[in-house]
């Protein structure tokens, strides 16, 4: 079902053109003119050469760190530490990352994104060089490496913040130790390389691998995301979250623009301003050229889970994981939990937050895909989750065509998605907002990625009437469209970056603190008299369900405590503690009672400590020690670091 990407690796190693990380991020092994000539002589050769970058998406430091494990916590994707650092994954997700400077797994993401580039380079210059660089294959191959170059640099920017960069391949005597660069100066360079190859790009449906390899509406796609972070928010190495604008002399520095044709007109793009106007092009480009309908929301995880890969759907790229070589985590440590069954068990490292679940309108079809409320202990057993426990129902590994094996883990061979078209036609309405406020055109888009989530029956109430009534103002409008991505997008961890480039991380954080603690207190019977706790007095104290002889679970519930007369009327029935669960009532030995957060709230976001939001959010990782040990200009100061845990 898979193309056979990650062969590849094991035949570039062979050739001798690849270079390999060992203690420095990048270490290159010298290769002869004859091996690189040699390879990108052919299509097929250089196919082979473009397939060894894919290959490192293989590799467990992107199957669970960066596509998903390390994407939290944010106020959509969490997953709870325990009580105290303990130099793990873990403090990543407490906003401690700073404590991590000796963690391995930190710096071998580094290094496999460093690799990945370097590869992407010695694609770029060896295709650029072939004698058949002019042919239609050679181009789309070309394109793939420029996409592969700035997919990694987007996660070493949104990651690591300022990085160094690297535009061409590493060669012995080459200086490899550089200071690092703005990632804005980086953010253009990838677009601008992007915008100058996708036109050469073939689409999904022009050749046989489809959507499992980077394509031309992903480019495009790419263009309009990257052109969002470079309009946006990053933090700068004074500890501040800020437009390159507000820092940087963007009028007079090239690096800092990118120049495009749209339409037969020429522009350039500079300021944040320009840069939300090329994401609005590119966006559009893409909708002129490639339109479609968006399916079914379920089917299309669905699609993932039984290997099915169409063209012109909603996917417009997604990492081709494979059932080889590991074959992914995806319906490992993200999905739906599974302890013991003929298709192997989970180990979930992904969840969501009790108030993103609160947030779904109750008509609203996304929730019961996005979140599963239940895992499973069998093929057919279900089991109850508890509010802090809920978990990603896109992917699951029952769902697979053949059991793999009650012994198997990883490797379900599940594709991640990396772009989809309902996250292109949400770009287009943020940049059209940005730049005109809620007019048709955004609205318009936001209608189209709403309609598929309620029934035809609520099309005039859920989104006629609900565009029109968040299009009061321009801030209203993005208000809409920070929720309609957390709706549309959870599971598929783009919410970090997201908060990142609006600068609303903090804020995000504290909302759901403050709602999970108001919930707590409302369902425990405290501060009542306060309105932004009384709200929520309805709110169901328990869950209850029925569960079928064959293992299924109905919910009777959901948002709402139910009445003794529903109570009465479901006759027979199984309960857990729900949202009394966010407040927990502390018993001392002298039987005083007092009431506190619960550990999860108190826990998800202990490294952010300004119950305002205002301040930036502790969010970049530190350099491996190792690599600072062996680096003249890498350190790890400023970037709003925490180095310690005093």
């Amino acid at each position: 079902m898979k193309i056979n990407k990650y062969i590849a690796i094991i035949v570039l190693a062979a050739s001798g053109i690849m270079t390999s990380c060992s203690d420095e991020y990048m270490n290159p092994t010298s290769a002869s003119n004859f091996d690189s000539e040699y390879v990108f002589s052919t299509s097929d050769g250089s196919k082979k050469a473009v397939l060894g970058v894919y290959a490192l998406f293989a590799q467990d430091s992107y199957t669970s760190r960066m596509s998903c494990v390390w994407m939290q916590n944010t106020d959509v994707e969490v997953t709870a530490p325990g009580a105290a650092p303990d130099g793990t994954r873990r403090d990543l997700w407490s906003l401690q990352a700073g404590l991590l400077t000796g963690f391995s797994d930190i710096k071998t993401a580094w290094d496999h994104n460093y690799l990945a580039i370097d590869r992407a380079n010695q694609c770029i210059e060896g295709i650029k060089s072939s004698a058949v660089a002019n042919t239609a294959d050679m181009k789309m191959l070309l394109g793939e490496s420029y996409c592969l170059r700035a997919y990694r640099y987007f996660l070493l920017c949104n990651f690591w913040g300022d990085v160094p960069y690297f535009r061409e391949s590493a060669k012995a005597g080459m200086q490899l130790d550089i200071p690092k660069t703005d990632k804005n100066i980086i953010y253009s360079g990838m677009i601008q390389d992007l915008v100058n190859c996708e036109g050469d790009m073939y689409f999904a449906d022009q050749f046989s691998d489809g959507i499992e390899r980077m394509n031309r509406e992903f480019a495009l796609g790419m263009i309009c995301r990257l052109s969002l972070f470079r309009a946006g928010y990053g933090m700068t190495k004074s500890g501040e979250m800020k437009h390159a604008d507000d820092y940087l002399n963007v009028q007079n520095n090239d690096s800092l623009a990118v120049k495009y044709t749209i339409n037969g007109v020429e522009k350039v793009a500079r300021t944040s301003a320009e840069y939300y106007q090329l994401a609005k092009d590119y966006a559009q480009k893409l909708v002129s050229l490639r339109d479609r309908q968006l399916t079914d929301y379920a089917t299309v995880f669905m699609n993932e889970n039984k290997w099915i890969k169409p063209v012109n759907s909603d996917v417009l790229y997604e990492v081709a994981f494979g059932n080889t070589n590991g074959g992914g985590d995806v319906g490992w440590c993200i999905g739906v939990p599974v302890t013991a069954s003929t298709y192997g068990a989970t180990t979930i490292q992904v969840g969501y937050t009790p108030s993103y679940f609160f947030s779904f309108d109750a008509k609203d079809k996304r929730r019961d895909v996005c979140i599963t409320r239940v895992s499973y202990t069998s093929d057919t057993q279900q089991s109850v989750l508890g509010v802090t426990s809920l978990a990603v129902g896109k992917w699951n590994r029952l769902q697979l065509k053949t059991a793999p094996g009650a012994s198997s883990s990883k490797g379900t061979g599940i594709n991640w998605p990396l772009m989809r078209y309902s996250d292109v036609l949400l770009m287009l309405a943020e940049a059209e907002n940005e730049l005109n406020g809620p007019t048709d055109l955004a609205k318009q888009m936001l209608k189209t990625v709403r309609f598929r989530a309620f029934s035809t029956d609520d099309y005039s109430t859920k989104v006629q009437a609900y565009t029109d009534s968040v299009s009061s103002s321009k801030e209203a409008f993005f208000n809409a469209i920070v929720n309609e991505r957390a709706w549309e997008f959870g599971g598929e961890c783009l919410r970090r970056f997201d908060l990142i480039r609006w600068n609303n991380f903090g804020k995000k954080i504290i909302e759901t603190k403050t709602t999970l603690n108001n919930i707590g207190k409302a369902l425990n019977g405290l501060e009542l008299d306060n309105p932004d706790v009384a709200k929520y007095a309805n709110y169901a104290k328990k869950m209850y369900y029925v569960q079928s002889a064959d293992g299924k679970i109905t919910f009777l519930n959901d948002y709402y405590q139910p009445t003794d007369a529903q109570l009465a009327s479901w006759g027979t029935w199984t309960a857990i503690s729900w949202g009394t669960s966010l407040y927990q009532k502390i018993t001392a030995t002298d039987n005083t009672v007092t009431y506190a957060p619960a550990d999860y709230t108190t826990r998800c976001w202990r490294g952010y400590t300004d119950p305002t939001g205002l301040t930036p959010v502790p969010y970049i990782l530190p350099i491996s020690s190792q690599t600072v040990a062996t680096s003249k200009y890498l350190k790890n100061e400023g970037y709003g670091l925490v180095l310690t845990n005093n």
